[in-house]
C-alpha cells in the first residue's frame, strides 16, 4: 500500500493494544479511547448527538451505504406515544466472501457495542438486539461480556441487551426478514413501506446498524466528525474492512481508506501481497454472492468508492472481494452462485422463488450464449418483481459476466453449462 493510502488501525485494535489487554476487559476499553466516546456521547443532547452523526458523514457498510443520521432522525422523529423503540445490531454476516464482522466481533467486540450503546441513546431506544449468525455462536458470551464491560464504564448507558441466534437462513439477514425471526417467525422480508424506522421489530420503531457502521460510530464519537473524516475520500469519509479471498497471496480482512486505487488492495505489501504463483488477475467479484464481476483492465482504473465504481455498474456491497486467477472458470463460478441463490430463496415471492430456479437450471442445460436473451429477460423480472434484495439482486453477478463476454466468450466451445 503507497503510503499516501496507508493508515492507522482504527476498526482494527492496534498489535500493541492487543498485546497489553484482552478484548472484552476495561483496559481494552480505555486503550482504545471508548470510554471517551460514551462519556462524550453522553454529554450531548440527542439533538446533537444526530448532528454528530451527520457532520461524521457514515454511511451504512453492510451494502445499502444508507447514510446514518437518516436513520437516526426518523427513529427519533416516529411517533412513539406509548410505543417502544428497538436498537439492533445486524451479526447475520452470511453474504458468502464476507467475514470481515466475524473477525471484528472476536477481536475488538467493545467497538461495535459501544456504538450500539450510544446508537441506542441518540434514538431513544428501550431495549437492543444482537442477531447473530448462528455459526458464529462462540460470540455469543464475549458480546454479553463485552456489554456488560460498555454499562459498567457509564452506569447510564445500562440497556437490557438480547442475542438471538440466527437458524443458517441467508435471507434472514434481510433487516425485515430478520425483524420476523427475532420475533418467532418465519424469515420472510416484508413489504416496505412502512420502513423499520417506523415499523420494525414488533411493529415499534428499530434502528438497525450493521456491525462494522457500529464500530465506526463508536469512532466517531471518539474523535469527533472533524478528525473521523481525515480518512477517506469526500464522498465518503472514513474506512472500510474489505475481506479478501480468492487467488491471492495474503487472504484475510484488511483496513483501507475509501478512494483507495483497487490494484493496491490486492497487490499491497499491507494487504494481500499479490495474486498466487504468479498467475494473472481475470477478474474480481466485487461485493459478494449479489456483486458485480469487474475485469483486470476495470479493476486497474478503479477506486474503492462508491461514485467511483458506478461508472462500472458495481458497488462495495458487504465488503468481500473474490479475486479470480486466469485459469478460473467464471461461467462455472455462475453456476455456483445461481445453485447458492436458489437454495437460499425464501420461496415467499413467484418472481424470486421459481426465477432462481430457473436461472439455475438455464446455466445447467446451456451455455450463456445460447441463452442470453432468456436470461436478461428472466432477470429484468426478478429485478422488477421480487419483493426483497435477494430476488432483486439475485442475478447482479450473472448479468454482469454477460455484459463482459471477455470473461467467457474464449470457452465457447466447451460445451454445455461452461459458458
Amino acid at each position: 500500500m503507497s503510503p499516501q493510502h496507508r493508515v492507522p488501525q482504527r476498526l482494527l485494535p492496534d498489535p500493541k493494544i492487543v498485546a497489553q489487554s484482552g478484548p472484552i476487559s476495561p483496559q481494552r476499553l480505555q486503550l482504545r479511547g471508548l470510554d471517551q466516546a460514551l462519556r462524550r456521547a453522553w454529554g450531548m443532547t440527542v439533538t446533537r448527538m444526530i448532528q454528530e452523526v451527520q457532520a461524521s458523514g457514515i454511511l451504512g457498510r453492510g451494502g445499502a451505504a444508507f447514510p446514518a443520521s437518516v436513520k437516526w432522525q426518523s427513529v427519533r422523529d416516529a411517533d412513539a406515544a406509548g410505543k417502544l423503540k428497538y436498537g439492533v445490531m445486524n451479526a447475520d454476516e452470511s453474504e458468502p466472501g464476507t467475514f470481515k464482522d466475524r473477525v471484528l466481533l472476536e477481536t475488538d467486540p467493545l467497538l461495535p457495542l459501544t456504538g450500539l450503546a450510544i446508537a441506542a441513546r441518540g434514538v431513544g431506544a428501550d431495549k437492543v438486539y444482537v442477531y447473530l449468525r448462528g455459526e458464529y455462536r462462540h460470540l455469543l458470551l464475549p458480546i454479553q461480556r463485552a456489554w456488560e464491560v460498555v454499562e459498567g464504564t457509564v452506569p447510564e448507558a445500562v440497556i437490557p441487551l438480547e442475542v438471538r441466534l440466527g437458524g443458517g437462513a441467508y435471507i434472514a439477514g434481510e433487516e425485515t426478514a430478520l425483524f420476523n425471526s427475532i420475533e418467532g417467525k418465519r424469515p420472510e422480508p416484508r413489504l416496505k413501506p412502512p420502513f423499520p424506522t417506523v415499523k420494525g421489530l414488533f411493529s415499534q420503531p428499530t434502528l438497525i446498524h450493521n456491525v462494522e457502521t457500529l464500530a465506526n460510530i463508536a469512532l466517531a464519537f471518539r474523535d469527533g466528525a472533524g478528525p473521523f473524516r481525515k480518512y477517506g475520500s469526500a464522498s465518503t469519509p472514513g474506512t472500510k474492512l474489505v475481506s479478501i479471498s480468492g487467488r491471492v497471496n495474503r487472504p484475510g480482512v484488511y483496513e483501507v481508506p475509501f478512494g483507495i486505487p483497487l490494484t493496491e488492495i490486492i497487490e499491497g505489501e499491507d494487504t494481500a501481497q499479490g495474486m498466487q504463483n504468479g498467475q494473472r488477475l481475470q477478474a474480481v467479484l466485487l461485493g459478494g454472492a449479489a456483486g458485480t464481476f469487474l475485469t483486470s483492465l476495470e479493476v486497474a482504473e478503479a477506486a474503492y468508492d462508491y461514485p467511483a465504481l458506478r461508472r462500472f455498474g458495481a458497488s462495495i456491497g458487504s465488503g468481500a472481494l473474490v479475486v479470480f486467477g486466469e485459469t478460473d472458470s467464471l461461467p462455472e463460478v455462475a453456476q455456483t452462485l445461481a445453485n447458492f441463490f436458489a437454495e437460499e430463496s425464501c420461496g415467499q415471492c413467484v418472481p424470486c422463488r421459481i426465477g432462481t430456479v430457473r436461472i439455475k437450471e438455464m446455466l445447467e442445460q446451456f451455455s450463456l450464449s445460447e441463452r442470453q436473451v432468456d436470461l436478461r429477460d428472466l432477470a429484468q423480472t426478478m429485478r422488477d418483481a421480487s419483493i426483497c434484495g435477494l430476488g432483486q439482486s439475485a442475478t447482479t453477478a450473472l448479468m454482469s459476466l454477460l455484459d463482459r463476454p471477455v470473461l467467457w466468450s474464449k470457452n465457447v466451445d466447451r460445451g454445455k453449462g461452461a459458458v
